[in-house]
Parts: structure tokens; sequence; C-alpha cells
């Protein structure tokens, strides 16, 4: 073949004017050779390159400089891509990608997929958690991650390689039974900590803790109480943060209370506040608010607000019985008190009581471009494991790819002409508060969200009327009620009450168990782990909801629409059944998705093409996933297993000489 090249070569520098007979007579003898690799028409070439493993053609692109553009051709990587990775062909390249061909590169060798390093007490060092690991989250700055388990400390690692603890704290020093969630702060100075207190079987306390996490010490800044404890809590701004309180009110009907607290409750002087309620939720049918979070959402404005525009097409107001996922409730529900400790994960605060509420509902999947909806993977059936996307998520994020790729994270502003007795709480940034709930049944199964506008922090409490103003009050108020009798509110007719309470502005169902919750980086999607219900299933109690399924689903909701607008339907997998169920936590970076899963493995997703790559054994189940934020080709599992694993791209482990272990990751994916 090498002759052939350099025959050919030869041939295009002959001068025809001087040949020479000899030439003439060679030229004769390699007649059978005119058409030869060398003469072969680029569409034949391409079509022979197309049936070569990536390998070979990468291999044969070093034979010539022909052979080596058609072995860089585009259209030919993208047919290698959709081959290898068995994605859409009607999903066109990544924005923001050079072409097909790094694209093929970046999900071959800069996933996360080699097991750098696995955290767990060791006879050499005594780090790491003697019990089930719940939950994991990185800082911002990708410098540390944060573990939660069930032997009640709070961990936190150096996240550069090899990880090492660098801080750690025993919660049940303040009677707590386990820590189950963590939380940086924006500048990545305190870590907001979750827990749950000892108790009886049917409790639902809870509490946050606030660290301070400097350069070489970390200290307890302040505690605050949460109930239920499966509320969690999170960070509002850089030094407050929210927490709730849970109040009955009647048989089923009870309130939820969002607090605003002060991150340093170092008090000066009692007339300094440390804490002020921020909303009041109705609940009904033994539900609750759970899982709060605050999304920072910098293109919400007057002139691209869904709410205003579903107000202006809905003239009357919906009440929180309804159950479309379209549209607005007046109320969200609220919660129940909680069931026994669980043998597994982190369980969910429940309380058994009873009631009844019919409905007959179903959430249609979604499928790309119109094709026939899918039906649900059954029993013995693959099961699609593609993240399938409307149309307008495309073309959100080729939108997105228009502007700069490389722009510097946003800093926000802060108001700066409020009243001087107010602290700035960064109300230019406009917030959605976003948590799950429910009216049917004491489970989650909506998603709330209430528009956060205004929000002000009293630098000095109110000291309300005096002592002889409290006395002529409760006078006043006995010689009223001895000639008019004082009637008690009806909780259970929401209408009456209604004033009593905050709206919710939007709720949106997924007619199934919501075991965890994540934002994209931007904070422009929600991703929803639930475990669904049955098609047309019908609620007679709320105590006694419908059976869930075996595996998990994801759905995404665009926060600029707070539509749905993606889902993946059944592709990793639970087994507990609902009285049991617990958090399984996902996470989203720039371009991957990744969650837990009951069946003893992690999965990893691309976000854009919505395609599965891999997955990551453990020994139990896998309860929560983290990305490092400045890194997505580092990831960090945690398991029932005792264990923490990190997991690094093979682009990584090469640079940093870690050895290639990639006995416990699996590819979802076979090579062609």
């Amino acid at each position: 073949m090498e002759l052939t090249f350099k025959k050919a070569r030869l041939g295009s520098n002959a001068n025809t004017s001087a040949t020479s007979a000899a030439a003439v007579g060679a030229d004769d003898e390699n007649d059978v050779n005119d058409f030869g690799w060398w003469a072969l028409p680029e569409p034949a070439l391409l079509q022979i390159f197309t049936r070569l493993s990536v390998q070979d053609m990468l291999q044969a692109g070093l034979a010539c400089r022909r052979w080596n553009s058609i072995s860089n051709d585009d259209l030919l990587w993208r047919q290698k891509f959709q081959q290898h990775f068995r994605s859409s062909p009607t999903i066109p390249l990544k924005p923001g990608a050079t072409s097909w061909r790094t694209e093929y590169q970046r999900l071959s060798t800069e996933i996360p997929f080699v097991q750098a390093q696995r955290l767990e007490p060791s006879v050499e060092f005594n780090h790491g958690h003697t019990h089930q690991v719940l939950h994991v989250s990185f800082a911002h700055n990708g410098e540390m991650f944060a573990t939660c388990s069930k032997d009640g400390y709070v961990i936190i690692w150096n996240a550069q390689h090899p990880c090492t603890e660098k801080y750690a704290h025993n919660m049940k020093q303040f009677s707590w039974k386990y820590t189950q969630y963590s939380q940086f702060n924006q500048s990545d100075t305190l870590l907001l900590v979750s827990g749950v207190h000892f108790g009886s079987p049917q409790s639902t306390s809870g509490e946050i803790a606030v660290f301070y996490l400097g350069a070489t010490e970390s200290h307890l800044r302040c505690r605050v109480v949460n109930r239920p404890y499966d509320i969690f809590g999170t960070w509002f701004s850089d030094q407050y943060l929210l927490s709730g309180d849970l109040h009955w009110l009647a048989h089923l009907v009870s309130t939820s209370v969002l607090w605003l607290n002060k991150a340093n409750q170092e008090i000066d002087s009692e007339h300094v506040p440390i804490m002020s309620q921020m909303y009041k939720f109705y609940n009904r049918n033994a539900s609750s608010v759970r899982a709060i979070m605050v999304a920072r959402c910098p293109w919400l404005d007057d002139t691209n607000d869904p709410l205003a525009r579903q107000k202006q097409m809905i003239p009357a107001a919906v009440s929180s019985t309804a159950s479309s996922t379209d549209e607005p409730s007046t109320s969200a529900s609220a919660s129940a008190s909680v069931s026994a400790s669980l043998a597994s994960g982190n369980p969910f605060s429940l309380r058994r009581t009873r009631s009844a509420t019919p409905e007959d509902n179903y959430l249609p999947d979604i499928s790309e471009h119109n094709q026939v909806r899918r039906s649900r993977a059954r029993p013995g059936h693959t099961s699609d494991a593609t993240i399938h996307y409307l149309e307008e998520y495309r073309r959100a994020a080729a939108a997105a790819g228009l502007e700069a790729d490389h722009e510097e994270e946003e800093e926000y502003e802060t108001v700066s002409d409020l009243p001087d007795e107010y602290d700035e709480m960064e109300n230019s940034v406009p917030k959605y508060l976003i948590f799950s709930t429910g009216s049917k049944t004491f489970t989650p199964h909506q998603i709330g969200f209430k528009r956060i506008r205004n929000v002000y922090f009293p630098k000095k409490l109110d000291p309300g009327p005096t002592l002889k103003e409290r006395i002529a009050a409760k006078r006043a108020a006995e010689q009223q009620q001895q000639q008019m009798p004082r009637t008690d509110p009806d909780w259970w007719d929401y209408e009456s009450v209604k004033d009593r309470f905050d709206q919710v502005d939007k709720v949106i169902d997924l007619h199934g168990h919501i075991i965890g919750m994540a934002l994209s980086p931007d904070h422009r999607y929600l991703y929803v782990n639930t475990r669904p219900w049955p098609k047309n299933y019908n609620i007679t109690n709320p105590l006694e909801p419908p059976p869930i399924a075996q595996e998990i689903d994801i759905h995404v909701i665009d926060l600029m629409t707070l539509k749905r607008v993606g889902n993946m339907l059944r592709a990793h997998k639970a087994y507990t059944p609902s009285t049991e169920c617990f958090f399984i936590f996902l996470d989203v970076c720039e371009e991957y998705v990744a969650s837990g899963a009951e069946d003893q493995h992690a999965y990893l997703w691309d976000r854009y093409y919505g395609i599965s790559l891999a997955k990551f054994k453990h020994t139990d189940v896998v309860n929560s996933v983290a990305f490092n934020p400045k890194d997505s080709q580092m990831l960090v599992t945690t398991s029932d297993d005792y264990t923490i694993k990190v997991w690094r791209s093979k682009a990584q482990a090469k640079a940093q000489n870690i050895p290639l272990d990639v006995s416990e990751s699996f590819l979802l994916k076979p090579k062609n």
C-alpha cells in the first residue's frame, strides 16, 4: 500500500513534456493499480471508514494526509458518536462544542469513571464514617466536600487528590440521632448541617447547625430548631438560612411555618432579633412542606414572569385540591408527624391519620420530536435509560450557547438603598422558594413554587404593646367573649381561613413519591427523582397512598416557564414500599446528571444528549451523589455500605498518575 502512495505522488509530479520511454513503460506496467486505494473517490473511502472501529480509523488517519482528512470528517464522527452512544440522530451537536470528535472524546475519556479513592476507616487511619453515609455536598469553589452519616458525624474533606479529612464534628453531643444533609453558603465560609433528634418513632423533631469553616479551624456558630426534619433547611443568602416548623390545627390539617434565621446568633442585645417568620402555608390530608430550596433566577422580572402570564390566562384562582400539572394552587399542603426509624437510607417524616381524597390522574411521558408516546417499561422488559426532552429544551440550550461561553459567575449586587432598620437580603436577585409537598396524601407528590419578593430582616425587635396596654386588651377580649361566645375557625374549610396563610403560586403534580431534587448550576432547571404511582391511580384514604414503582423516574422542570420539559422513565431502581421510602439524592453539573439508586449503583447521564453513560458499584443502597462544581470530571458517591467513593475521569487519572481502577464502574453503552 505504501508503494501505491509513492506511485501516486510520483505520477502527480511527473513532467509530461519530458516523459521518457521507460517512464511510459512503467505507467503501462502499473495500469492495474490506477484504481487502487489512492485513487478511490472520497464517498467510497468514507463508506469504508464508517465500517472501521474508532481505533482502526484513527490508525488509518496516520497513513497519509488524505486519509487523515477523511478520518477527521465531522459527519463521520457524528455517525460514530450516534452509533457508539446510541444517541438520537435528531439531536444536534451540543452548543459550544467544537466538533463531534471532541464530543466523542469527552464522553469516552472525560467522564467520571476511575475509582480514585475509597474513603472509609482502616487500620492505617481512622478517617471516614462508621455507619450509613446519607449525603454529600460540595463547596462552591470545589475545594471541599461534606458528608453526613448515621454515625452522627459530619465530616469535611479536602477535594484535592488524594482526598483527606479536614474537619469532623460529632453531633450526638447535641442529642442528634444522625446527620442527614449539608450545604455550603455562597462564600464557602459556613456549612449548614441538618439532622434528626433522638426521640420516639413518632417524633419529627430535627435541628440545623451552622459551622464556621476557617483555614485552620472550624467551630459551631448556631443551632436552629427544624421540624419536620425532612424540610432539611437551606441558605437564603450568604448569612441567612431558612428553617421550618409544623403546627397541627385539626385532624389532618396543619400549617408549615418557614423561618428566616441569622447564621450568627451572638446576642448583642435582647432587642436584636435572630429569626423572623417568612411564610406560613396551609396543609391538608396530613401532608407537609419538605425539602426546601431557593433558586436564584436573574431572568425573572415583570416582563418574563410565568406566574403573571398564568394569572392572565386563568381568571379564577384554583384551590389547592386541583392536581393538574399546569394549574396554580392557592395553597401548599403540609405535613404529618413521623414513622419509625427505618433500616436503610434517610426516611421521610410522616404521621398516620385518616381521611379520603379520591383522585384519578396520570403523568404522560415526554417523547422527543412528536414521536408516538412510549409505554412505560414493564417487568421483564428493557427500560429506556435516556432522558427525553421537549424541543424547547434544545432551543434554550442553543440560545444559551450563543452567549459568552466562558463568562464568570455573575456576582449579584444587593440593594443599597434600603431603610436603615433592615439588613440587606439580596432583594435585587429574583428568587423562587421551591419545596416538595402534597394535597392528596401524606407522601410528597407535588412541587410547590413561591415567588420571593422584598424580604427584609429587622435589626430591632418590635417591643409590642406595653404591659398596661396588654392588660387592657385582655380585659376587652374577656368582655367581648361574655357578650358573644368565641367561635373557633373551621380549619377544614380552606376558603374560610385562607386569609391567615400565604398562597403557593404554583403546584406541579408529578403523580408519584418525590424522593430527591436538584437544581442545575445556573438554577434554570429543576431535576426531580420520583417513584411513580400506577396509571389511573385512585386515592380513597390520604394515609394509604398508591403503591409506588420499583423504578425511579427523573423529571426536568424549566423554571423560566414552570413547565416540565424532560423526563427519563424507569432506568434506575428502588425497592422499598411507600411507607419505608427514603431519599435518593441526585446532582446536576453543566455536562452531566447523576443519581443514586437502591440497586447498589449510582448512575451517570449526559445532560444535553440525555444518554446514559455509566454506573458505579457499591455493596448497598447509594444514597447521594455530588459533582465537583469546578471539575465535572470528579464525582463522589455515598452509600449504606459505610463508604465514600471518589470517581475521576481517565484523563485526570492519567495526568495525576492515579491507578486505572475500573473494576467497579461500568459503561452502559456497548462499543461498536
